[in-house]
């Protein structure tokens, strides 16, 4: 029975492991890697989650479960450019991205041409 557990398990783990995505964000206690995107224009002068109004040109960022008011050091993994960002807003709890960036830090972490890009995040 032993010898069926050893090779069960394994088994068990790598047939569950084709069924996870790989866009889905991958968290560590105090690092996170997933997609990141940018907001849409439209947004822009609108009430964040945390109250403050959104504005394209600062440093800030929408984050499924930080704290408002934490700051995250966010790495572009393509091309090593790095942006801290507050985070004050919402990601919607279905959403497959990690953060949501202004566009200002999409510009500081050269995707923004490309859409999405993937990141660490780590709080600081």
């Amino acid at each position: 029975m032993s010898f069926q557990k050893n090779i069960l398990l394994p088994i068990l783990i790598l047939v569950s492991s084709l069924f996870l995505s790989f866009d889905e964000p991958v968290v560590t206690e105090s690092r996170e890697v997933g997609q990141a995107s940018y907001y849409a224009d439209h947004f822009h002068g609108r009430k964040t989650s945390s109250g403050e109004y959104f504005n394209q040109n600062l440093l800030t960022a929408a984050h499924k479960t930080l704290k408002f008011g934490t700051i995250v050091k966010v790495t572009n993994l393509s091309n090593d450019s790095i942006v801290y960002l507050k985070i004050n807003d919402r990601l919607g709890k279905s959403s497959h991205r990690a953060i949501d960036v202004t566009t200002s830090a999409a510009k500081k972490l050269n995707f923004l041409r490309k859409g999405i890009a993937k990141v660490t995040i780590e709080k600081i």
